[in-house]
């Protein structure tokens, strides 16, 4: 027996379930897009097509100059005079100079030595051609004449060390020591580095090796680029990193200096890429987004985005050929919005 209290509730349950089973059936139209209700604007469109191009990888590389050395001493004594950090030298030019007392007594003795073994020999060759000496007397001072002068080259040798040259024309780069400052065999006194700049880059093993003579375009960090050629490449990888390094030398007019940071534009295997106009891209937030035409309407569609060049945007995904898109949508067009395509193309 059902309880009058609860038949009203009863109808009503019934009601329901029967209304949602009439129309449950019917309710399949997609949700408006936004801009479906906007006006209908003009726009240019063009048809996303792909295509098989060579492709440049961006290596990074660093600027160094194409001679460079570390001077170090090779004698021991005072450090007199000392070069300024960016000053100019000429190849052969003294740069710095080392007292070393010492070695200027060396040289005194080894020329006494030397006159003093000159005149024995000269004095028993004039004695053997009267009969008065022998020959084998004369030999042997002969030979003593001649180790005194190559202890005098020696010697005088050990002193020119005590005036360090530039081995070739440049910029001082770096200083060592200061004035006062004991030198030592081995120590290093300066850098020098020649006017002439080289690019430095280790290219990866899986990209094509590099050729004696080659032009390859180098990328500056006041975004100019210049043509630069390859002086060396080395035939073997590097065991770790498993790239070559490869010597690139730049032109004397391009505005670079040492130790700066540049781009390698280094050519890689063709590949099937999609470009479209950049003016068709523009950013969501933090993202890139395209306007695609289907139906007459504007569908908004995220994209990843590669590099541009030569105001074309490469579409990593997001887009696939045949497709058509807006070319220069205006700032307010939205999602949905209807759009006249007379300016097609």
């Amino acid at each position: 027996m059902t309880r009058p209290h609860l038949l009203p509730l009863l109808l009503a349950a019934a009601a329901t379930f029967t209304f949602t089973a009439c129309s449950g059936g019917h309710d399949t139209a997609a949700p408006a897009r936004p801009g479906a209700h906007l006006p209908a604007v003009d726009v240019a469109t063009t048809t996303v097509s792909a295509a098989t191009t060579p492709q440049i990888r961006h290596l990074p590389g660093t600027v160094q100059a194409t001679s460079r050395a570390t001077v170090a001493a090779k004698v021991m004594g005072t450090v007199t005079t000392a070069p300024s950090v960016g000053q100019s030298v000429a190849a052969g030019e003294v740069v710095l100079t080392v007292a070393a007392d010492e070695l200027k007594a060396a040289v005194a003795s080894a020329r006494a030595a030397l006159d003093l073994a000159t005149r024995n020999h000269q004095r028993e060759s004039d004695l053997l051609a009267r009969g008065a000496s022998t020959a084998e007397t004369v030999r042997n001072l002969d030979d003593q004449r001649r180790i005194a002068a190559a202890q005098l080259e020696a010697a005088t040798a050990q002193l020119s060390y005590t005036q360090v040259t530039a081995p070739f024309a440049g910029t001082i780069t770096t200083r060592y020591v200061e004035t006062g400052d004991l030198a030592a065999p081995g120590a290093p006194l300066f850098t020098l580095e020649g006017a002439h700049l080289e690019v430095q880059v280790a290219v990866p093993e899986s990209l094509a090796a590099a050729t004696l003579g080659d032009t390859l375009t180098v990328e500056l960090s006041d975004d100019s680029a210049v043509s630069a050629t390859v002086t060396e490449a080395s035939p073997a990888a590097d065991p770790v990193t498993r790239s070559r390094l490869v010597r690139l030398a730049l032109p004397a007019n391009a505005s670079a200096t040492a130790g700066q940071f540049v781009r390698v534009r280094w050519p890689d295997a063709a590949a099937t890429v999609i470009r479209v106009p950049s003016s068709a891209v523009s950013a969501f937030g933090q993202m890139q987004r395209v306007f695609v035409a289907t139906d007459g309407h504007a569908i908004l569609r995220l994209v990843k985005t590669g590099h541009v060049q030569d105001g074309a945007t490469v579409i990593l995904s997001g887009l696939n050929p045949g497709e058509t898109i807006v070319t220069d949508p205006p700032a307010t067009l939205r999602d949905g919005q209807p759009l006249n395509l007379n300016a097609a193309r």
